[in-house]
């Protein structure tokens, strides 16, 4: 059987990844088949084996996808340069965070399967630390942040809150991504004592 080219070749490989993400995302790696993923994708068995050798090869690859994705998410996050201060740090913690929910909340299945299915995930979260622990780490430097508190600690404890939050708040759509960066800022930032911040 050739492989289909062109853009319908391009859909039929599509199609199984979205569902191969789907079944993995609901039911795991090892009780997934690759049965289950073109059923899914309504395409034929053949046809998953004319774009991947096998069931661990389209998984790897969603992983990939999600590592990939992540990482410009977080740097594509990055806001213009503003006069040093407060509120620069506070907006920047925000549409970081933000953007990372709104990625999640967009990419539910790649989610489960890249943070929390993978193999990798322990490494894909230490990667998503030490992006927030760098950005952190500058604004120390210019004096917004306490030098008497580790950015490697803050940034353990807010990947750890993050990853708590996509399930519990995030994906069943409790609350928004805007209010959910909000919260989590605030309370990092100003932690629970009565006055606030303004963000």
């Amino acid at each position: 059987m050739a492989r289909e080219k062109g853009a319908k070749g391009k859909e039929s490989r599509l199609r199984l990844l979205h569902a191969a993400a789907r079944q993995f995302a609901v039911h795991g790696f090892h009780t997934t088949k690759v049965s289950s993923i073109v059923g899914e994708a309504k395409l034929s068995q053949p046809a998953f084996y004319l774009y991947f050798e096998s069931k661990e090869a389209v998984f790897e690859e969603l992983v990939d996808m999600f590592r990939t994705s992540l990482q410009a998410v977080i740097n594509d996050s990055q806001l213009p340069q503003q006069e040093s201060g407060q509120h620069s740090i506070l907006d920047q913690l925000c549409h970081t965070i933000q953007s990372m929910f709104e990625y999640f909340y967009s990419h539910p299945d790649l989610t489960r399967i890249g943070f929390y299915q993978s193999p990798d995930a322990d490494e894909i979260k230490m990667e998503l630390v030490q992006g927030i622990e760098k950005m952190l780490r500058m604004e120390q430097r210019n004096g917004n942040l306490s030098t008497d508190m580790s950015m490697e600690l803050v940034a353990e404890c807010l990947v750890g809150t993050i990853e708590r939050i996509i399930f519990t708040q995030l994906l069943p759509g409790t609350v928004s991504a805007e209010q959910l960066a909000i919260h989590i800022v605030r309370l990092y930032v100003s932690g629970l004592t009565r006055k606030q911040s303004k963000v």
